[in-house]
C-alpha cells in the first residue's frame, strides 16, 4: 500500500503525533454481503487514521494485489467495504472513488479514501450496464408487441364463432391465452419488484404458473398434431378438450399454488448482476435453486417431446408424394410448426443450463499467505523489523498493524508490527 504525504502533512505542521493503522485480513467469512460475493484470494486490506475519517484525497491511495489467475476489467474490479445503514443490515461492496488497473499478475487499486479494500471477482460473462439496458428495452418492446398481437388474435377468434367449431382452434386459443398471461406477468415483474415483498412473491408465482401453462399447452399442441398426422382415424377421445385443460391449466396452477402456500420464500426478488455496477436490476422471480432446476427439467422434457413430434412430422412429409411446387409449402409448414411447438425455446433452455441461478463462486484458497507490501510514500518512512533497502516492508501476517509517529522537523520515524489472529467463529459485525 502506498499512501500520499497529505495524510500526515497537517498534523506534522502542528507537531501532533499521527498513527496510521494498516490491517490485512485473509478470511472468506468476515466481509460477506447479501449476494455472497467473492474477493480475490479472500484478501482484504484496510487503512485508517486514528484521528478520524479520511476521504476526498487529491492523490489517491495505491493498493496492489498479487495473483496468479487470468483477470481483466471484465471479471475483477477494485472495491471498498461500505457498512450497512441499519443495525441488522449487512454491508456491501462499492467501487465509488476507486479506479482499477490490471497488470501482469497484479491488480492495482487507486482510491481517494481510507477504509477496507479488496478486488471483487465478477461472474464470467456478466452483462455490462449498457448491455442490460439495451436488452431490457428490446425485451420490453418485444413482449409488448407479442401481448398486443396475442390479444388481437384472441378477440378475433372470440367474435368469429365459426372458428370455435373444432378442437384444433380451441387448443390454439388456450395457447394464446397462456402466452398473453405470460407476457403480461413478465412485463409486470420488474415494476412490481419495487413494491412490497408479498406483492412481488404473488407476481413471481403468477409468472411461474404462466410459464408452466404455456409450455404445457405447447405439449398439448404436439400431442394433438401427433393424433392428426399419425393415428388419423379413430382419434375421438371423450371430453378431449377438458382433459387437455386439466393437464395444461390444472396441474401447473396446482403445483405453483402448493409451493406458494407451503414454501413462499421460493418466490421473491431476483437480482440481475452487471459487470460494472452493483445497483442491479431486480425482478420478481424464483429465488430457490431447486425450483429453478425443476423448472428447467420440466421445460426440457416438454421440448424433447415436441422436438420428437416435429421430427416425426418431417418424416411423414418427406414420405408423401409431393408435386414439385409443394416442396416450399411443406417446409413453410414445418417452420410454422417449429414456432407453434415452442422448439425455438430450446435456445433459451440450453442458455439457462450454462447460466445457473447462483453465479458467484469463491475461488479455491491459495496455499499459505501471500506476501504483502506496506510502503509509505515519504522516503524517510521505514518500519522496524520488516524494513528493506527502499522502505518496503514485506510481512506475512493475518492482520498487520503499522503505527507511524512523528513530530514537526523529524527526519525519520519508527514503528513496529503486531500480529492479531482473526477466526471466523469469533468475528462479530463490528470490524
Amino acid at each position: 500500500m502506498n499512501f500520499p504525504a497529505e495524510l500526515v502533512k497537517g498534523n506534522q505542521a502542528r507537531g501532533v503525533e499521527q498513527e496510521l493503522v494498516c490491517i490485512y485480513i485473509h478470511s472468506p467469512c468476515i466481509f460477506q454481503d447479501a449476494r455472497n460475493s467473492s474477493v480475490l484470494n479472500n484478501d482484504v486490506v484496510g487503512a485508517f487514521l486514528q484521528s478520524g475519517r479520511v476521504a476526498g484525497l487529491s492523490r489517491p491511495v495505491k493498493i496492489q494485489f498479487w495473483h496468479d489467475t487470468v483477470l481483466d476489467a471484465s471479471n475483477a474490479t477494485c472495491v471498498f467495504w461500505e457498512p450497512g445503514a441499519g443495525a441488522g443490515s449487512t454491508g456491501s461492496w462499492s467501487r465509488e472513488g476507486c479506479e482499477t488497473t490490471h497488470g501482469e499478475g497484479t491488480v492495482v487499486c487507486h482510491c481517494d479514501h481510507l477504509t477496507y479494500f479488496a478486488v471483487l471477482l465478477l461472474p464470467t460473462g456478466a452483462l455490462t450496464p449498457a448491455q442490460l439496458a439495451s436488452l431490457t428495452h428490446i425485451t420490453t418492446v418485444g413482449c409488448s408487441l407479442s401481448a398486443t398481437a396475442t390479444l388481437c388474435t384472441l378477440l378475433l377468434c372470440c367474435f368469429s364463432r365459426q372458428w370455435l367449431r373444432d378442437n384444433t382452434t380451441s387448443i390454439h386459443m388456450h395457447l394464446l391465452a397462456a402466452l398473453l398471461l405470460l407476457n403480461c406477468s413478465f412485463l409486470l415483474s420488474a415494476p412490481l419488484a419495487a413494491g412490497a415483498e408479498g406483492l412481488c412473491q404473488a407476481t413471481a408465482a403468477l409468472l411461474h404458473a404462466s410459464l408452466l401453462c404455456a409450455l404445457a399447452w405447447m405439449a398439448a399442441e404436439a400431442f394433438h398434431l401427433l393424433l392428426l398426422l399419425v393415428k388419423v382415424y379413430n382419434i375421438y377421445i371423450q371430453r378431449y378438450l377438458l382433459k387437455l385443460s386439466l393437464f395444461a391449466w390444472g396441474l401447473p396452477v396446482l403445483a405453483v399454488a402448493a409451493v406458494f402456500v407451503f414454501k413462499r420464500d421460493t418466490y421473491g426478488y431476483h437480482a440481475i448482476s452487471t459487470s460494472e455496477d452493483y445497483r442491479n436490476m431486480t425482478m420478481c422471480w424464483l429465488t430457490s435453486s431447486p425450483a429453478h432446476y425443476a423448472t428447467l427439467c420440466y421445460a426440457g422434457l416438454i421440448l424433447l417431446f415436441n422436438t420428437l413430434v416435429l421430427g416425426r412430422v418431417v418424416v411423414i412429409l418427406r414420405s408423401m408424394r409431393r408435386q414439385k411446387g409443394q416442396v416450399w409449402k411443406d417446409w413453410a409448414t414445418v417452420l410454422g410448426l417449429t414456432c407453434l411447438l415452442g422448439t425455438t425455446w430450446g435456445l433459451a433452455f440450453f442458455r439457462s443450463l450454462c447460466l445457473p441461478l447462483v453465479r458467484h463462486r469463491a475461488l479455491p484458497e491459495q496455499a499459505g499467505l501471500r506476501q504483502q507490501h506496506l510502503q509509505m510514500t515519504r522516503p524517510d518512512a521505514r518500519v522496524r523489523g520488516c524494513e528493506g533497502s527502499s522502505g518496503v516492508a514485506p510481512c506475512r501476517r493475518d492482520v498487520v498493524t503499522a503505527r507511524r509517529g512523528g513530530t514537526a522537523g523529524a527526519t525519520d520515524t519508527t514503528g513496529f508490527f503486531e500480529r492479531k489472529n482473526l477466526g471466523c467463529p469469533s468475528i462479530s459485525n463490528q470490524h
